[in-house]
């Protein structure tokens, strides 16, 4: 009797607890699904405002800075400097100032705020140097030409060092002083006297300047001057 009830009920439990698991997991699975959906949306409401908070202040922050950038740009002005600090010259630290301000050379500034940001070294030559002996041998030569004749120091500004501490600065020192040779009487070329370096290369190529001469320890890259033409 008790086999044959067991193999009558045994089928009917087996079913009644598969059912069972079935419902229970349905049950269970539309609440999980409803918990995580509830959940999703209380962090969306709680993140949310604080990532636009966070993308205004970033906005205002960007703004900020944008402004305190082109504010520097347009107060900022190109001034002749009887010296520099030599140290801060990444180039050719080992020129001291008298070497610098010999045979008419010029050092140049760019002046905001009273303080100075960018530098630039010229010299004034005849002819393209390959390096620096050449530029001191070129320069003498051409500021002895000078004496004999209108004073006016060569016809190529060779431009032997620049550098920048503040953003923007190389850029706007390179400009300055394009502006100014453009306006002079007798100079016709803007050429540099730059390291072999890729820094030098980007910093010149970005300028709109031209590869003229590689050398054995540097390069020489130009400005084009139109002299018709402002820029």
């Amino acid at each position: 009797m008790k086999e044959i009830l067991k193999k009558k009920f045994k089928p009917r439990i087996k079913a009644r607890i598969r059912k069972n698991k079935e419902i229970l997991k349905k049950k269970f699975k539309s609440r999980i699904k409803a918990r995580i959906r509830k959940n999703k949306e209380i962090l969306k409401k709680k993140i949310k405002p604080r990532i636009k908070a966070r993308i205004r202040k970033n906005k205002q922050i960007i703004n900020k800075n944008i402004d305190k950038f082109f504010d520097w740009i347009k107060g900022a002005e190109l001034v002749e400097l009887k010296e520099c600090n030599t140290q801060e010259d990444p180039v050719r630290p080992e020129l001291d100032n008298v070497f610098r301000r010999s045979y008419g050379r010029k050092i140049y500034g760019v002046k905001y705020m009273g303080e100075i940001h960018a530098v630039m070294c010229f010299a004034y030559t005849n002819e393209i140097p390959k390096n620096v002996e050449e530029l001191d041998k070129f320069s003498h030569d051409a500021y002895l030409k000078s004496a004999q004749r209108d004073q006016n120091i060569g016809k190529i500004a060779i431009a032997y060092t620049v550098w920048s501490k503040k953003k923007g600065g190389g850029k706007l020192i390179v400009k300055e002083v394009f502006k100014k040779i453009k306006k002079s009487n007798h100079l016709n070329r803007l050429v540099t006297l730059s390291p072999l370096t890729e820094m030098a290369t980007q910093f010149h190529s970005k300028n709109r300047a031209k590869l003229l001469r590689v050398n054995e320890t540097t390069q020489n890259f130009e400005y084009q001057i139109d002299k018709k033409k402002q820029i």
